[in-house]
Order: C-alpha cells, then structure tokens, then sequence
C-alpha cells in the first residue's frame, strides 16, 4: 500500500502549457503516472505532448470528462490560489501546489475553505510526493528512491532527496514519500502523514525530515509519543543558523527563542525519536 497516490491516481495539471507544467508532466508520465488532462483557459481541445494529454479550459470540464482525482498546480503564485480553489470546486479530493512565494494572508483564506470542503492539499511550496514504482506526482526525481517499506515525510525538498537516495544506497525503499513544504500556512503536515503511515500496513519505519523555525516539529513529537508504535527517525535541518534571520523556507525562522533546533531534537528524543547529526546517517539509525 501506499499513501496519497499509488497506480490509480489520476492526475489533473493545472497550467500544464507552461515551461514548467509541461516539463513536469513529461516526467510524471514517463514514470508512469497516469496524467489524464491538464488545463489551460483559453487552450480548451488542444493536446500536448505529442497527443497524449488533452488540455481543457476548465477542472470541472476537464474532471467530467476524464475522472481525475488529484491534481498538481504550476502556476503562478498571484493565481494559484484561485486553481486551488477551482480544482476544489470541480471535486477534486487531493490537490498539490508546486508554487512558491503565495502570500501568506491568501493561504490562510484557502486553507479554511478546503477545510470546510474536505480537501486535501499538499503544499505550497513543496516539491510533491512520490510512491516508489507507482506514481510521480510532483517534481522529486523518480530514479533516486526504490519500494520499501520506510515512509518519508519532510519540510526540505532537496534533503527529502538526499535521505531517499541514501536509503536506495543500502537497498531500503520507501511506501511514500511526501514532501510538505515549508511554509508557515499549508495544507498538510507531520502528524497527517505521521497518521497515515501509522495506518498503513506496508509502511513499518518512518523518517521525518524537520526543520528550524515554527513547533511543527515538537507537535510531531507529542503525537509520536501518544500515538505512534511504528519506530520514527529525524533528522532537523539548520542546527547552525543564526536566530532572527530566515533560512531557505518562509517557515523556517526562529523568533523569540522559538522553533530552534535544540529544542525540536530535545521533544523528539523525549519521544523515543532517534534523531540523526546528519542525513547520511539515517539509513545505519533505521537498522
């Protein structure tokens, strides 16, 4: 099993006739994900990719006629908002955004709507998921990972990589591997997917990738510790930086004592969490 997408996901690009959009879906597909239509307004009846998607003006024209259940946003930051709430409106359950740099105060109007609607949103500004073998929803590379039984949940896109690749080395694989993002409002975090790997038959270990900046990371820790039986490894990213300054992600910033490395480590191996100095050493901790 798997969480999120597997083989039956059917995929909705929204802004696939973009630079990005169309390289992506490119990639998706020759993973094998099953990439049904995109959208464009304006580019309704067009198809891309030499014939093998079919561009529809609207999510909801496009959901009718192929039964797309997910979908993924390459568009820009000043529209994404509206895709996400036109993929939720068409009925779609589980969206992801690519997009990076959505104000803040427009993520926290789409976020009460997609509660209100029971939507899943993945993101912003998150490089996707990926379920070894069987979906590609995103833009995580597909050779780096293998199936396994190890699910992967982390705020880093690029260490999100780095501990997938490190995991293919030793022969581990991966159910799962979704990469939230690190912005201060998204739609989904650790402990949804915490939950959901709990759940998961097929998944027996989890790695959790954390980052400074926010509590994200202690509220994992408190759900581990009451909720869990599956064994977690972390790693948190950013011991080093210096406080009050931002690094890499808009979440990623400690303010007033706040959301520092020290203390994400200290909650989580007060949980039982091993937790590793670096990436690479992940793999040796899961054994």
């Amino acid at each position: 099993m798997s969480i999120l997408v597997d083989k039956n996901t059917r995929l909705l690009v929204q802004g696939i006739t973009g630079n990005e959009g169309l390289f992506h879906t490119q990639q998706m597909l020759a993973y094998g994900t099953k990439v049904v239509a995109g959208t464009r307004p304006g580019k309704g009846g067009e198809w891309v990719l030499d014939g093998k998607v079919p561009v529809f003006d609207s999510c909801k024209a496009a959901v009718e006629a192929t039964g797309a259940n997910a979908s993924i946003i390459f568009v820009a930051a000043a529209f994404a908002p509206d895709a996400i709430f036109e993929a939720a409106d068409a009925g779609i359950p589980f969206i992801v955004c690519i997009t990076e740099g959505v104000p803040v105060q427009d993520m926290m109007r789409v976020r009460e709507y997609l509660d209100q609607k029971q939507v899943r949103l993945l993101g912003p500004n998150c490089p996707g998921l990926l379920t070894p073998g069987e979906a590609k929803v995103g833009i995580i590379p597909g050779n780096i990972a293998i199936p396994g039984n190890v699910g992967v949940v982390s705020r880093s896109g690029t260490l999100t990589y780095e501990v997938l690749y490190a995991l293919k080395l030793v022969g581990m694989g991966a159910t799962t591997c979704v990469g939230i993002g690190g912005d201060p409002i998204n739609g989904t975090n650790f402990i949804d997917c915490l939950s959901m790997f709990e759940d998961d038959p097929r998944t027996e270990k989890v790695v959790m990738i954390g980052e400074i900046g926010g509590t994200d990371e202690e509220k994992a820790a408190q759900f581990i510790a009451s909720k869990m039986t599956k064994p977690v490894v972390s790693f948190i990213a950013g011991q080093t930086a210096p406080p009050g300054k931002r690094m890499g992600h808009a979440g990623a910033i400690i303010e007033g004592g706040a959301g520092t490395a020290a203390e994400k480590v200290k909650a989580l191996e007060a949980a039982g969490v091993k937790v590793a100095k670096h990436p690479e050493e992940i793999p040796s901790l899961l054994k």
